[in-house]
């Protein structure tokens, strides 16, 4: 029985002498000494590699279970050509003892799941400096070093992730790119307002106004300032006009300065993340066609990021696809029992954004369906394969599908069915006959009253400074407004406990006085019908009287109120003296 064994040198082909002790449970002590090694092992020949190159070629094989050129040459001459071909070789790979089995029709025993032969692995690593006579164990350790350090640099070199690597730095990039623009933008328009505050108000895409205010720096250059290449003659006109009546402060060069060169900063980055999407693109395309193609390069790059790798994203089925991105979402709906996300980061595919809200849950599963079909093509898909012209054509008609199917959906959404739809209508057309009524052109309809396309550029810049004007009041309002909450509020808390219950008896004892008056008036009134004039006089009399006692009672009770408030706006200077004296 025959013994390969791979090392760093090269490999080594054994001739076991006891083939029963193989599958003994004592094997391990036939390798505790080198003399009772040597016995059982003989070394019958030995193929050394010729550089690194070629032995991390052979080495890279055989860890994909493949039969190298080495490796091939050598079993040719010293097992093949030699006839021991019916001898039985003893390999460590299943998968490799396979591959020399079917190529070289040699009998190889390959380890099973109940004897891997861990035994004979072990005591061969242990005792390989005694079995190679004359090999020092210094070199072979320095040899394995070596090796398993250009074995580790070709990995990387050459790994199949590399690429998708490129693709999530990429994206990462990109988002944080949009982060900095965003604040860079909101800092100058912050920053550059106190100076011409209508501008931000005139002017809403960031990079514009960065470019305005690089090329104008003070208002007051904006009537000698070329806008042209920036914006349109319309707003580059109200932008003049508004700097003439702007109502911002003065600023001084130094300001100026460091405005500009946070605009510069803006352009720059802005023109950074143009060229870096474009880069984006290319790669997505070169990539993942199909993928791109159904979803788009961001939403692709997004979920090829969000996997690790387009090899893992190929192994999500297409339900883990389409909730991608919503796991605190899912994994809180499967906590609180709710319902589940029904998108994650496909939600903002095309294809799903352009459906009606009924339909976006239905769409997001069946864009899901497709695009798993379509990452699986690309990642198993060569890089020859993904050249040509016709990669992308799964996922290009994959989304002529979705789009027929989401189509069918609307209509039948509208009240209609999908079969009527698809068959077109079945209502026999009417047929075509001459009739004697003319119509004439109606003149009426021309007179329409012409709009002007465009606002006056003054008009538009007045409405700016009066729209600035109107904030700025209703900001101190609201900050008088509350001064002034705050200084009434003490002030009625210690009225309403120097009142006490008092004051909320006052109305019911007002209702109760009410009632009683209108009943003495009513039966007063009956009596008045009743009696001569001369006591019809007295009871006017009595209600002159009534009335003049009310008055004084109101009086009364309206200086009893202000008497309490003197007495505790009193009260509050003496706490603040208090406090001072203190």
């Amino acid at each position: 029985m025959l013994v390969l064994y791979e090392t760093a040198m090269g490999y080594c082909l054994f001739k076991l002498t006891d083939a029963a002790k193989l599958d003994s449970a004592d094997l391990y002590k036939e390798f505790e000494t080198p003399e009772r090694a040597n016995k059982l092992l003989k070394l019958k020949a030995l193929h050394r590699f010729t550089s690194t190159a070629a032995a991390v070629e052979d080495l890279t094989a055989v860890q994909a279970s493949k039969l190298g050129k080495g490796l091939k040459k050598f079993l040719t001459e010293e097992v093949v050509e030699k006839g021991k071909g019916k001898e039985s070789l003893v390999v460590l790979d299943p998968h490799l003892a396979r591959s020399i089995s079917k190529k070289l029709s040699i009998k190889v025993s390959a380890p099973s799941h109940g004897d891997d032969h861990s035994d004979l692995w072990r005591g061969i690593r242990s005792q390989v400096a005694a079995l190679l006579d004359g090999l020092d164990p210094k070199d072979l350790a320095t040899m394995s070093l070596g090796l398993s350090h250009s074995l580790s640099r070709f990995k990387l070199k050459f790994s199949p992730n590399k690429v998708d690597t490129m693709i999530v730095q990429a994206i990462a990039l990109l988002d944080d790119l949009d982060k900095e623009i965003n604040i860079y933008a909101m800092r100058v328009k912050e920053w550059y307002g106190w100076h011409f505050p209508e501008l931000a108000k005139i002017i809403n895409d960031n990079v514009a106004y960065a470019k305005v205010v690089s090329a104008m720096g003070f208002r007051t250059n904006a009537a000698t300032t070329s806008f042209e290449k920036i914006l349109p003659e319309d707003l580059e006109a109200v932008v003049k006009a508004a700097a003439e009546i702007s109502m911002g402060t003065e600023i001084s060069e130094s300001d100026i300065q460091h405005i500009h060169a946070l605009c510069d900063q803006i352009i720059a980055i802005t023109a950074y993340r143009a060229q870096l999407a474009e880069y984006l693109r290319n790669r997505m395309n070169a990539i993942a066609p199909n993928l791109t193609a159904l979803v788009g390069d961001l939403v692709g790059a997004r979920l090829i990021a969000h996997a690790g790798s387009l090899l893992n994203l190929a192994k999500f089925p297409a339900s883990t696809v389409q909730i991608l991105g919503a796991e605190k979402a899912l994994f809180r709906a499967l906590k609180t029992k709710h319902d589940t996300p029904k998108y994650g980061i496909i939600y903002h595919a095309s294809l799903v954004g352009q459906a009606p809200p009924k339909l976006k849950g239905k769409m997001a599963r069946m864009v899901a369906t497709k695009t798993a079909l379509s990452i699986r093509v690309d990642a198993l898909t060569n890089a020859d394969g993904k050249s040509e012209e016709q990669a992308p054509s799964v996922g290009l008609e994959n989304r002529s599908k979705l789009e027929s199917r989401l189509r069918a959906l609307e209509y039948q959404l509208d009240g209609s069915s999908v079969r009527r739809f698809a068959d077109g209508n079945n209502k026999s057309q009417r047929r075509f006959s001459m009739k004697g009524d003319t119509q004439t052109y109606n003149t009426a309809t021309d007179a329409v009253d012409l709009v002007p396309s465009q606002r006056e550029p003054l008009e538009t810049a007045m409405k700016a400074v009066l729209d600035v004007k109107e904030e700025k009041r209703k900001a101190k309002e609201e900050k008088k407004a509350k001064r002034k909450a705050e200084k009434e509020e003490p002030l009625a808390e210690m009225v309403a406990s120097a009142d006490g219950m008092s004051v909320d008896e006052q109305p019911k004892e007002s209702k109760k006085d009410k009632k009683r008056k209108r009943r003495e008036s009513e039966v007063n009134g009956q009596a008045d019908a009743d009696q001569p004039n001369g006591e019809a006089a007295e009871t006017e009399e009595e209600r002159k009287a009534r009335k003049k006692a009310r008055k004084a009672e109101k009086k009364a009770a309206e200086a009893a109120a202000t008497a309490v408030s003197a007495a505790a706006d009193d009260d509050v200077p003496k706490k603040k003296k208090k406090k001072s004296e203190t």
